[in-house]
């Protein structure tokens, strides 16, 4: 992502924001606690909504430098927050296995290269009674017309959206990782385009072998 872009991402984003994902982090998040890792924090749209327990710290991995400033910045004034800036990818998971109890991730499996080896990584770092919680907007019901549009629209739109993809199967994709779904709702994005409204929230455990 270009310095321009990360710099107006929390502008253009602020309407959907407060319409609907700042209150759809809180109540995924109100829970956690331990090791928490949040996979592409971006520019911290997240650092006030985790609860303020002493046992609690947080590891957010963000690839990109530009962004990756902005959560810096921020963290400046969560003084009493325990918190480590990692800079790697989600392919590429800077922990050791069996680390995390609990793995967070906003708007991220839209746009990383490798879905699969991405889920991969977060099944390694995370403990075996960890959990998996997950915001992210999807491809809309097949046949529908946005999931029509969608497909016309997603070769341009990976290339003006930093890769970010407007028909990726995600919920599917977690089960095939090897993941049971315990909880998932499905909301579409207020104060957002059509085709980028669908989205899937919710939590998930390791599936037992």
């Amino acid at each position: 992502m270009s310095f321009f872009s990360a710099l107006f991402y929390d502008k253009v984003m602020q309407y959907t924001e407060e319409a609907c994902l700042i209150e759809w982090r809180r109540v995924l998040l109100e829970n956690v606690d331990g090791n928490v890792l949040e996979i592409g924090a971006g520019t911290g749209a997240s650092l006030g909504l985790y609860p303020s327990k002493p046992s609690l710290t947080l590891y957010l991995a963000e690839p990109d430098q530009h962004m990756r400033m902005q959560l810096q910045q921020k963290l400046q004034s969560q003084s009493e927050m325990k918190a480590t800036v990692l800079s790697c990818s989600t392919e590429s998971i800077e922990a050791d296995d069996d680390f995390f109890d609990y793995v967070f991730v906003s708007l991220v499996c839209c746009s990383v290269k490798d879905v699969a080896a991405s889920l991969q990584e977060i099944k390694r770092v995370l403990k075996p009674t960890g959990r998996f919680i997950f915001l992210e907007h999807v491809a809309a019901e097949p046949g529908s017309q946005c999931y029509h549009w969608q497909q016309r629209l997603n070769f341009i739109w990976r290339r003006v959206a930093d890769n970010c993809h407007l028909n990726r199967a995600t919920e599917q994709s977690i089960i095939d990782a090897g993941f049971v779904i315990e909880e998932i709702q499905y909301e579409k994005m207020r104060k957002m385009i059509a085709v980028v409204q669908p989205t899937i929230r919710g939590i998930a455990r390791i599936a037992l072998e």
